[in-house]
């Protein structure tokens, strides 16, 4: 094609896109050029557009190498693959292809402004408890064309860059990198700014989905890392909630983003349910839910102690009862010293938590304490 040719196909573009016809409209104006069938998608390989009359690939998503990315900005919002030229050299319908992506990535950013706008709405609504039922939640859901799963895990973080940092990472890109490590299969992920804070709810219809976004939330400090050396994230995770107790998962997950911080220091994500007793002391727990974590906490050793005849609660109770001296509460409990080593192995393992650890043995401490206090 010659440069003539080129300039004319872009102010072709450029009428369509100002005629209001968007990305399906500029995929038929590239089709009509190059006489092939293209195939616009999302960033996460989902069909925006096709055009064409020839046949259609599902996607082009084993095969990215054939496909154009569609920018908006810093981001990458999009694939386009053309497939099936018949007017035109290979060369020149790449040509078309790249100015077709570039325009259609005008019109993407612009109608995902208003989206994403409309989505904001949706969940901002839902934490704000403004549904009293699911069938209202899922209707409002429908009119912002969002797909929304049944429950889902919260994720809270914050970005923050190193002293000697000279740049700031766009709030866009925060969330362009968390895009990338959650994905809710065909529920949509929703995304929440609020202050410094950056709100993401993974879809979790299976346990699987939400073991998986544990991990990956769990693994973004070190994805981002990769990406930005300058850029430290931290992070909060709740465990699964419905839609209509979403807002819990949003306290639990921004609780688990505060105490996380003070706890470890910024660059770590951590689950709220592996905090132990933080959460009862960051947020001055009442007398039954303090006894509510210590039946939750004893109760592997208690089902273990009666299904195997063995004192592992006695045995723990008693090492802390006297200073953890291993010797003592061995004659207290009138076995060998290595009985003692074995059963405070067998509790690390039963209950999930180290002795070794300053903070599990925290939560260990408090739960026989509130046991003993409110034992009857």
């Amino acid at each position: 094609m010659t440069p003539e040719e080129l300039v004319e196909f872009a102010e072709g573009l450029a009428r369509v896109a100002a005629s209001g016809g968007g990305p399906k409209a500029l995929a038929a104006r590239l089709a009509e050029a190059s006489g092939g069938t293209v195939l616009v998608e999302d960033s996460q390989w989902r069909h925006v557009a096709s055009a064409g009359t020839g046949p259609m690939p599902s996607s082009a998503r084993n095969a990215p190498e054939r496909a154009v990315p569609i920018v908006a900005g810093s981001l990458q919002v999009g694939w386009l693959s053309c497939s099936g030229a018949l007017r035109q050299a290979q060369g020149d319908t790449d040509h078309l292809a790249r100015l077709t992506a570039s325009a259609i990535g005008v019109e993407l950013a612009r109608n995902g402004e208003a989206g994403r706008g409309r989505r904001r709405t949706f969940w901002e609504r839902m934490i704000g408890r403004a549904y009293h039922d699911t069938t209202a939640v899922r209707d409002d859901a429908t009119a912002r064309g969002i797909a929304i799963a049944p429950a889902y895990v919260t994720v809270a973080i914050e970005a923050e860059t190193e002293p000697d940092s000279t740049g700031a990472l766009a709030a866009a890109d925060v969330r362009a990198l968390a895009l990338e490590s959650f994905h809710g299969g065909d529920c949509d992920v929703g995304f929440l700014e609020r202050g410094p804070t950056l709100l993401i709810f993974v879809p979790a219809t299976r346990e699987i989905d939400a073991s998986n976004a544990r991990t990956a939330a769990t693994l973004l400090p070190k994805s981002v890392a990769k990406k930005k050396a300058q850029l430290r994230i931290s992070g909060g995770i709740a465990g699964v909630e419905t839609l209509l107790s979403l807002y819990a998962g949003v306290e639990k997950a921004e609780a688990a983003l505060a105490i996380g911080r003070r706890v470890f220091g910024a660059g770590r994500v951590v689950a709220y349910d592996e905090l132990g007793a933080y959460p009862l002391i960051y947020e001055g727990a009442d007398a039954g839910r303090l006894q509510e974590f210590a039946r939750a906490t004893l109760a592997p050793l208690r089902a273990y102690d009666e299904k195997h005849q063995t004192e592992l609660e006695r045995t723990l109770a008693l090492y802390f009862a006297v200073g953890q001296n291993v010797k003592t509460a061995a004659e207290a409990l009138s076995v060998h010293r290595h009985t003692v080593f074995y059963r405070l192995r067998q509790i690390n393992e039963i209950c999930g938590r180290s002795l070794e650890s300053p903070h599990d043995q925290l939560t260990l401490r408090l739960a026989v304490a509130i046991d003993v206090l409110h034992s009857t």
